[in-house]
């Protein structure tokens, strides 16, 4: 996130301390996704910033949650996270996306040099070729690792027609979460690149000493989705303080608690029980939680309780 009043500079900076956080705290994977267009959220390309935290850490998994295929080239994503993978051997994650990264009709034309919308065969043929490209083109040693991004079950379907690891966008579209596993787990072929049906669930985690704590620093995300709720993208990452004085509607507020209830967002115990509920519940190999809290120092402190209390491994 860029906070409001931050510079891109300074976000960048604290993507190496947030790197060196977490490895410290012994988490397994950070990733990095793909936006454009965005003044709550950087463009920063992932491979940029894996490249980056890659040379700031020594052991943390890195990559790319997602890079996003339609705005890319599959030559060049493979030459780009086959580089990273020979550079940092078995660190390098390469996690691949469908959507545009904006809702910017324009932006999204620019990055594909004025092409339209991607196709479901379109975005397939891209994806195997980006893989194609890495075992026959690319290898210099350590492959990255590939994982597909899924947030409905045509991508899970696409996922499991390559044998690819999955990654469930549960914090983007919760409900679509288990028509996405049941479509994967029945339709899955392996491959080289995965034996067995393998599951990434991302969940929106916010963890606090409080539940009033933990209210208070997601309310800046809170308002980011109202806006989203209302058609608006393009509203600054704003303050707790901003966030805790916006007026939302009764719907937006029935909205934002419908979908907070299926993440895991509150005390210790609160956020542990739910992601306890989630694994049970989706039998999901790994959890990745994505915490959008505006302070640096409050991000890797929901970390640290989680991680104090459970044991978790993952982040983004």
């Amino acid at each position: 996130m860029v906070q409001t009043g931050a510079r891109a500079v300074d976000t960048l900076r604290d993507t190496a301390a947030f790197a060196q956080g977490l490895e410290r705290l012994g988490y397994h994977r950070i990733w990095y996704a793909e936006h454009h267009h965005s003044p709550a959220i950087g463009a920063f390309p992932p491979v940029v910033l894996t490249a980056h935290a890659a040379a700031s850490t020594s052991e943390i998994r890195l990559g790319s949650g997602g890079v996003l295929a339609p705005n890319h080239a599959p030559l060049t994503l493979a030459e780009q996270f086959g580089t990273l993978a020979a550079l940092h051997p078995d660190r390098i994650d390469l996690g691949i996306g469908r959507g545009p990264g904006t809702f910017d009709e324009t932006i999204a034309r620019a990055l594909r040099r004025g092409a339209g919308p991607t196709t479901d065969a379109e975005y397939a043929d891209d994806v195997a070729a980006t893989l194609s490209f890495l075992v026959d083109e690319v290898a210099l040693g350590p492959l990255p690792e590939p994982w597909l991004l899924a947030s409905s079950p045509a991508g899970a379907a696409l996922a499991a027609r390559l044998g690819l690891p999955v990654a469930v966008a549960h914090h983007i579209r919760p409900d679509n979460t288990q028509a996405v596993l049941e479509r994967y787990r029945a339709e899955f072929t392996p491959s080289r690149w995965c034996e067995r049906p393998r599951v990434l669930l991302c969940v929106e985690a916010v963890c606090a000493e409080t539940a009033e704590e933990a209210a208070w620093r997601i309310g800046p995300m809170d308002v980011i989705k109202a806006g989203l709720l209302k058609g608006l993208s393009e509203i600054p990452f704003p303050t707790p303080a901003e966030a805790a004085a916006h007026p939302f509607t009764e719907e937006e507020r029935q909205a934002l608690a419908a979908f907070r209830a299926q993440q895991a967002v509150g005390t210790p115990e609160t956020v542990i029980h739910r992601l306890a509920e989630l694994t049970s519940e989706t039998a999901a190999d790994e959890l990745m939680l994505t915490t959008p809290v505006y302070d640096l120092g409050d991000r890797i402190h929901s970390y640290e309780l989680i991680k104090k209390y459970s044991g978790a491994t993952a982040a983004s």
